[in-house]
């Protein structure tokens, strides 16, 4: 899909909060009503609040992460698109995830499909997370970019081990949602919601691989010399 097709002036807040992750955070920002209001443009939404529709494409283009990973890169090129592209990601993505849920858990309580538990699940994922890419910011990957070491062996394969926890979290998160998949008239927060939802995971799985198959290898292979 084209991003330049995708976030037109011309479409509505509504196509925009559920097609793009993350859009919700910056509208709720600027106070602009993708939910009740979700039908309007996005054109006529910035005029009605006297914002500039171009500054607001930007903020929500910027969203749409493209950064592409270097095609043979350094261990020091593969760790700086790791955290640009999956660590700081995540810290968007989770608290606006979390949010939502608890707002669609008030608000849907009486659905019979409303994902009850998905809010605080969520917020386990978030702080796992935090505490796992922390752990790889201040010990693994400095390790890694001064060439490892063979005890490096450890932090990795505790790494390894978390991200099994993570690859766990990542099935319940699909069990909460209905795969992802909101119910028939759900609201423009509940399909936000899910397409959110539905990127993280995409995201996460895309991140573990990343550090699984092609960063640690390399180094694991230190231990037997």
């Amino acid at each position: 899909m084209n991003m330049s097709t995708i976030t037109q002036p011309s479409q509505s807040l509504g196509s925009l909060a559920v097609q793009i992750p993350g859009a919700t955070a910056v509208f709720r920002k600027l106070k602009l009503d993708f939910c009740c209001g979700g039908q309007q443009s996005l054109e006529k939404a910035c005029a009605d609040k006297q914002l500039d529709v171009n500054n607001v494409l930007g903020e929500i283009r910027a969203l749409q992460h493209q950064q592409a990973m270097p095609t043979t890169p350094s261990t020091g090129e593969l760790i700086d698109h790791i955290l640009q592209r999956y660590h700081e990601v995540h810290r968007q993505q989770l608290p606006e995830l979390v949010r939502m849920a608890r707002r669609v858990e008030a608000v849907h309580r009486d659905h019979p499909q409303v994902p009850r538990g998905l809010a605080d699940h969520l917020e386990t994922m978030e702080r796992e997370l935090l505490e796992h890419m922390a752990k790889e910011e201040q010990i693994l990957f400095p390790m890694l970019k001064q060439g490892g070491h063979p005890m490096v062996v450890h932090p990795i394969g505790m790494m390894r081990h978390e991200h099994v926890s993570h690859g766990a979290q990542i099935e319940r998160l699909a069990e909460l949602t209905q795969q992802h998949q909101p119910p028939a008239g759900a609201c423009n927060t509940w399909q936000a919601l899910y397409a959110g939802t539905a990127r993280l995971t995409e995201d996460l799985i895309e991140h573990i691989h990343t550090e699984n198959n092609l960063l640690f290898p390399a180094f694991e292979g230190q231990a037997q010399h």
